[in-house]
């Protein structure tokens, strides 16, 4: 695909709806705000990668992890690491979706995490590694229901892996939805 037919995609694909075994969540997407960031998750969205995939890190009273591990805990492949946009104005405030990562700012791939709260310690506050921050990309818009409940489930340890929850939650799809016009 060019890159206009990508840039096109893109600013069509506002929303992408993820089915779980706990409830759907619709995530209202900000190509404006983090292009490459909507473009790399949409990427996955359309290659099927999260389908099946689990939320494989659950801290209450912080976020809900997932998009890079199977039921079973095995790590998915990814494509490469993509820049970080968190200096874009978005904050991580509850119910956003921001790229998880490791300490390297530009380490992430594939795998995001839901606020339940306000987070502003994940912010953008300078362009070290220490204070980089979290690229928020966009925020859910319908299902924080599911994303409450998926924050409440009890976790354990399993393996090298913490605040795993103890019964897989499972994204069975997600998939790229078209936004409902309103009518007036």
């Amino acid at each position: 695909m060019t890159a206009a037919g990508l840039a096109a995609g893109v600013q069509a694909a506002q929303q992408v709806k993820m089915e779980t075994s706990c409830g759907d969540i619709v995530i209202q997407l900000d190509a404006a705000a983090a292009p490459k960031t909507v473009a790399n998750f949409i990427g996955y969205v359309n290659s099927g990668f999260y389908d099946g995939t689990i939320f494989h890190r659950v801290i209450q009273k912080f976020m809900i992890q997932g998009g890079g591990f199977t039921p079973d805990m095995t790590q998915k492949t990814t494509k490469p690491p993509i820049p970080n946009e968190a200096d874009n104005g978005l904050s991580n405030l509850r119910g956003t979706i921001a790229m998880a990562r490791t300490p390297d700012p530009h380490s992430a791939t594939a795998q995001f995490f839901i606020n339940t709260v306000d987070n502003p310690s994940l912010n953008h506050r300078s362009k070290t590694p220490e204070e980089w921050g979290y690229c928020v990309f966009g925020k859910v818009i319908k299902g924080m229901e599911a994303v409450d409940s998926i924050a409440k489930t009890p976790t354990t340890r399993q393996g090298m892996y913490t605040d795993v929850p103890v019964e897989p939650i499972i994204i069975k799809k997600a998939m790229v939805v078209k936004e409902k016009k309103q009518t007036k």
